[in-house]
């Protein structure tokens, strides 16, 4: 873990938990794309940069997610670096308890409020273009979180941030986090056309082609769908669609779970409601979905 391994002569990334993309943008300086999921994860990308003599200049976050965002502040008070980050997830990543916030629907207990879901702040300036370096495009790849972008840095390489998940992450976990489901299934068919040397997806290996995994990742938003539909033959309140989603899948309720794939299974609720696929009643003052 927290291997250092390039992938063309400028572009490279540290093997973590979410990796890391690291940039080389002359023989001294270099940028980070994201940060890490805490401060230990920031002490071991510093290591790295000192031994090889780096100098970093930025940080480029993709989205504002704690285990994207959690070295931020670590390294940006050992190194001076500006951060960048996108639309909505600028403010987040200034002021991190919005995730849990966002994620609960209120203020956050002590269970939510830790480095999992909630990184230290840190200094982040809106990402706009002429922030970054030479040869760097900003890649637009909502969805999974609110305004979450991937880059294409120099010798073609593409960082693709949360938009897809490794086969093995899905096929353990079921239910990937999506903030957004239309446009979660507008960037992945965006994605699956996309060329390039190299694709560096946070959470999957780097690979030469990304086609087969983008359509995966969708054929599985859309099995979630129609299990959802199906659990609302009868009228039935959010907490029974949870409860029978984690019994069917297998999966283990604890208070991150219940926020984490709640907040998607909400999601997929509104996007099935605006698409005709479901519809909603009050009945005895509770809130019902039922097939439409």
């Amino acid at each position: 873990m927290y291997e250092l391994i390039q992938v063309s002569e400028r572009c490279f990334y540290i093997q973590s938990p979410a990796k890391i993309g690291l940039v080389k943008l002359n023989e001294k300086d270099v940028c980070l794309i994201d940060s890490g999921n805490d401060k230990d994860a920031g002490r071991r990308v510093r290591k790295i940069l000192d031994a090889n003599g780096w100098k970093l200049i930025a940080i480029y976050n993709t989205h504002s997610n704690a285990d994207h965002i959690g070295g931020n502040q670590y390294l940006q008070r050992q190194t001076g670096c500006g951060i960048y980050a996108p639309g909505i997830d600028c403010a987040f990543t200034r002021h991190p308890v919005l995730e849990p916030s966002f994620l609960y629907g209120g203020f956050p207990c002590k269970d939510l409020r830790h480095k999992f879901l909630m990184a230290q702040e840190s200094d982040a300036r809106e990402l706009t273009p002429d922030v970054l370096p030479e040869g760097f495009q900003i890649i637009p790849l909502p969805g999974h979180f609110f305004d979450m972008v991937g880059y294409c840095a120099p010798d073609d390489v593409v960082y693709l941030a949360d938009c897809l998940s490794s086969r093995e992450t899905l096929e353990k976990y079921q239910i990937g986090f999506i903030y957004d489901v239309a446009a979660y299934l507008k960037t992945l068919e965006s994605v699956k056309t996309m060329q390039a040397r190299m694709f560096i997806p946070a959470h999957a290996e780097a690979s030469e082609e990304i086609a087969g995994l983008a359509q995966f990742n969708i054929d599985k938003v859309f099995e979630i769908a129609e299990k959802i539909v199906e659990i609302c033959a009868q009228p039935v309140n959010f907490e029974a669609v949870l409860q029978k989603l984690f019994a069917d899948y297998g999966l283990e309720m604890t208070f991150e779970q219940y926020v984490l794939v709640g907040s998607t299974v909400r999601s997929y609720l509104a996007w099935l409601k605006d698409t005709g696929r479901v519809n909603c009643m009050f009945d005895n003052h509770m809130l019902l979905w039922q097939r439409a």
